[in-house]
C-alpha cells in the first residue's frame, strides 16, 4: 500500500527542483547587477580622471574634442545608471519568483512531514494493538 507521503514525493521533488532553478537564476541576476554596478563605477572613475587632467595649453579644437568626449562618457553613465535600475527591477522579480517557489517547496515538505508523522503514529498504534492482543492471548492460556 502506497502512503500519501510517497504519493506526494514527486510533487515535492518537482517543487524542490523549481526552487533550486529559481535560486540559480537569482544568483545569476545578482552577478549581472554587480557587474553593471562595477561598470558604472569604472565609467565614473574614468570620467573623473579624464576631467581632472589639465586642459591648459590646448587648442580650441582639442578643448571641443575633450568636451565632446566627456559628454559621451556622461551619456554612457546615464545609460549605465538606467541599466542598473533595469537590472535591479529584474533582480526583484527573480527574488519574488524564488520566494514563491521556495514557499511552495516548504509547504509541500510540511505536508509530507505531517503525513509521515500521521503514518508513523498509525503504525505505532497498530503495533501497540498487536502487542496488546498477544498479551491478552498469553493471559488466556
Amino acid at each position: 500500500m502506497s502512503s500519501r507521503a510517497n504519493k506526494l514525493q514527486p510533487a515535492v521533488d518537482q517543487a524542490r527542483q523549481r526552487s533550486e532553478d529559481a535560486l540559480a537564476k537569482l544568483a545569476t541576476q545578482q552577478q549581472l547587477l554587480a557587474k553593471a554596478e562595477h561598470q558604472l563605477g569604472e565609467l565614473q572613475r574614468y570620467r573623473q580622471e579624464y576631467a581632472a587632467t589639465g586642459a591648459a595649453a590646448l587648442s580650441v579644437t582639442a578643448l571641443l574634442n575633450r568636451q565632446t568626449f566627456i559628454e559621451r562618457i556622461d551619456q554612457a553613465i546615464v545609460q549605465q545608471t538606467a541599466e542598473i535600475a533595469r537590472q535591479t527591477r529584474q533582480l526583484e522579480q527573480v527574488r519574488d519568483h524564488w520566494k514563491q517557489t521556495h514557499a511552495r517547496e516548504s509547504a509541500l515538505d510540511s505536508v509530507v512531514a505531517q503525513h509521515r508523522e500521521h503514518e508513523r503514529r498509525a503504525e505505532d498504534r497498530q503495533e501497540q494493538a498487536e502487542v496488546d492482543e498477544r498479551m491478552q492471548h498469553r493471559r488466556l492460556r
